[in-house]
Parts: C-alpha cells; structure tokens; sequence
C-alpha cells in the first residue's frame, strides 16, 4: 500500500501507479476466488484464518461457506469477528441487545421506517456512512441464518477498485470527494427529537491501519452534496460507474451458512420476497477496526 497521503492528495504518482499495477494483477475475477470453505467459523483453522485474510488482502473481502446451515447462533459472526481482530461492535439503534443486528422485515414503529429491515431494494452504499467520525464503521459481517425466497441478492464492488477507476477517468474527482465537506447528512429528527445529529465528512477519508476508506450512499434524498462544480462532476462519475457493467463487482446469493467478511466495501441488495415458509433472517455485526492482516 502506498503512503495514504499519496492517495488522497494524488501527490507521487510513481507510488500510486505501481500499487495500481499490483492491486489490478492481484483482484479475484470471479465470485469463486472470493470463497473460502470454514469448518466452523467460531474457531478457524489456520489456514482457514489464512485464507480469509488472502481474500480481504487483495479484494477487501471474503464470502466464508460453512456447514452451519440455518443454525441460528449468533455467536457466529461474533466469534468470528473476535479472531479477525475486528474488535467492538457498533451498536447501532436497529441493532439487538448484543450489538449484532438481526436483518429481517420488521413492522414495528421503529423498524418499518428504515430500508434494510424492509423487502425493499437497497442501492448501493457503504455501512455507517451517517455515523460520527469517531464511528466510522470499517468492517462488516453479513451471515445468512436464512435467505428470501426469492431474491435478496447482494452486489459488492471493492472501494479501491472504485478509487482506481474514477483517478484513472479524472483525478480531480479524488480531489473533490476528500473535501472535509463533501458528503451531509442531515440529523435524524423523529416526532421533533434529534435521534442523530447531521453527519459531515469526505467521500474517501484516512481509514484504519493507514488504508483508503470509503464513505457513500447513492441515495437520493435527504443527502446534501458540497455545492460546487467539482463535486457535482464527481458525484455523477460515482453514480455512472456504479451502473457501468465494465465496473469490477460481484453478486452473491447467500445460503445458509455462508457470510460475507470485509472491509466495508461498497454494497446493494435487491427486492426480495419472503414465503410463508421461508422468511429472509441475516445477522449483521459493524466494527470501527479493519480485518487485522496478520
């Protein structure tokens, strides 16, 4: 990894040009080369460790495959984050009594008010973006107890890969998105009570370890970009590389057992449909640290 410093303020462009290089001859191609088969994903093998931290290493994410089934422990994600280093979990207001967040639709007055916790789809965003930057979130399991019957497909794309492509198009894209100021979010107000006060901050910002971090949302409303021409130039870019095809991503249709771990990478999920006999149930757990590398 270059000097982060070379990232955000696009200074050396030799060292930025040869972890390009390297970051582009290292990314998996296939949604296969993300998977890694785990016994048991509360006590990982070595090179089961191993092989996860490879994945995050050169894409910021793994998709962990287990024979744990529809076994509704919570203790999965948990312990997993335990031996990847991950550290405290946020604890979120949709989030359980043990900070994990149990991913299913909720009618409740709380609940039904916020996407994730509807069938609704959700575009494409990393987690936390409205946090506090004391408590930007730079890691996420999502393991999957049960999926929709239909649907609930999650795409994933790697922040760096974003980053790579938007320098490449235009540098004064990275420019503009490192702004303290880019990106607000205005306060959460409910019945006239501030349950969340305004979030501001860059786009792309010093993440943990001394790594590039991403902060975004491509929704629509209730967001207030930096008003000036470079911004707006920037923020279009984003929205077009995200529907452009030819921008690396994956999509991954969770069975039970399996998970993804990763560096809060960039991610959406589409419509889905519960049964009566099958209703969707993933567990989610957000940390302030990233995947430890060694």
């Amino acid at each position: 990894m270059p000097d982060l410093d070379s990232l955000l303020t696009l200074d050396h462009f030799d060292d930025y040009a040869r972890w390009r290089d390297q970051k582009l001859a290292q990314a998996p191609q296939r949604l296969e080369e993300l998977i890694v088969e785990v016994r048991d994903p509360r006590q990982l093998s070595e090179a089961e460790h191993e092989a996860i931290l490879d994945r995050c290493r050169r894409a910021n994410m793994a998709i962990y495959v287990t024979p744990c089934g529809d076994d509704p422990d919570k203790a999965i994600p948990r312990r997993l984050g335990e031996q990847l280093g991950l550290g405290q979990l946020d604890q979120n207001p949709g989030a359980d009594e043990d900070a994990v967040t149990s991913l299913s639709v909720q009618s409740d007055a709380f609940h039904r008010g916020y996407i994730p916790y509807t069938d609704r789809p959700i575009a494409w965003h990393t987690d936390g973006y409205y946090n506090a930057p004391r408590r930007q979130i730079s890691a996420f399991i999502l393991h999957c107890v049960r999926p929709a019957a239909a649907g609930g497909i999650n795409g994933l794309i790697d922040p760096e890969m974003l980053y790579i492509r938007l320098r490449e198009r235009d540098p004064a894209h990275i420019r503009a998105l490192t702004s303290p100021t880019a990106m607000t979010i205005p306060p959460n107000i409910v019945d006239g009570a501030e349950i969340r006060p305004a979030s501001i901050g860059p786009v792309f910002r010093p993440g943990d370890h001394g790594h590039l971090a991403l902060r975004y949302t491509d929704r629509r409303r209730n967001i207030q970009w930096q008003d000036d021409a470079a911004t707006q130039a920037a923020v279009e870019a984003i929205r077009d590389l995200l529907d452009d095809p030819l921008t690396p991503r994956f999509e991954a249709g969770l069975a039970p057992g399996q998970g993804v771990v990763c560096n809060n990478v960039l991610h959406n999920r589409s419509r889905f449909e519960d049964s009566a006999n099958q209703a969707r149930l993933l567990y989610r757990a957000r940390y302030y640290r990233r995947i430890a590398e060694t």
